[in-house]
């Protein structure tokens, strides 16, 4: 009597296709600790370039996001807490070019009055 190990490949490729995707179901993304520390470096560097003066909504809005993203980090929210960090970044350079920009046109507009 022969025994046959036919049966025991398409066993054996089941067993390690389930085993993968159950790996591949576990894995998750990393927390965004890289993104909510850039925003907040974007927020006070905006800050520092007295954005508050001339970018107050921007920097409002840039502030908001980036409570909302730790919050959302605090609830185990990572994709939700990556976007609303990038967000945040975003506005918080919008406000500090925008501040940058009002204190160019302040100084230019001093140099032409010494000029006249």
């Amino acid at each position: 009597m022969n025994t046959s190990f036919a049966y025991i490949r398409p066993l054996l490729r089941c067993t390690v296709l389930a085993s993968v995707l159950a790996l591949a179901a576990c894995a998750s993304t990393p927390p965004p600790t890289e993104e909510l520390a850039a925003a907040q470096l974007s927020v006070a560097r905006a800050g520092d370039a007295d954005a508050d003066q001339y970018a107050p909504q921007d920097l409002a809005q840039a502030r908001r996001a980036l409570e909302q993203a730790q919050a959302a980090m605090a609830n185990q929210r990572s994709d939700e807490a990556r976007t609303l960090a990038l967000s945040a970044s975003a506005l918080a350079d919008l406000a500090h070019a925008r501040a940058r920009q009002a204190a160019t046109d302040s100084e230019l507009a001093a140099r032409r009055a010494e000029i006249t």
